[in-house]
């Protein structure tokens, strides 16, 4: 005996769905039997469209968990490149050594013009 059957079992939710539907689309002089198969296609359209979802849900989270572990790896390769290869480079501007020189000359020029 096995445990899972081929065939799903369809939910009472889609069957109440697709007889609800084949009975407000329902013709005038139309049998029950007739209902009746419309509501199995209806049935089977739903049953489609719910396994399409479940597919395009399975493709979507393997996507997404793809690129999350990317971006955790390349981010942790990029911190780990940073640390490496790039050491810190202080630079400074050449304009305060400048404007500190020409004070320093100022003040011995008029250090000596008191003195004469």
């Amino acid at each position: 005996m096995t445990r899972y059957s081929k065939k799903q079992q369809v939910s009472p939710e889609t069957q109440d769905q697709s007889l609800k539907i084949a009975k407000a689309t329902q013709r005038p002089g139309q049998t029950k039997e007739q209902t009746k198969l419309i509501a199995q296609g209806i049935q089977k359209g739903i049953e489609q469209y719910k396994k399409q979802q479940k597919e395009r849900s399975r493709e979507l989270n393997k996507k997404l968990k793809k690129v999350s572990s990317q971006l955790n790896h390349s981010d942790d390769s990029q911190v780990e490149q940073e640390q490496i290869e790039s050491p810190i480079i202080y630079r400074q501007h050449w304009l305060p050594w400048l404007l500190l020189g020409l004070s320093w000359v100022g003040f011995v020029v008029y250090i000596f013009r008191l003195a004469n």
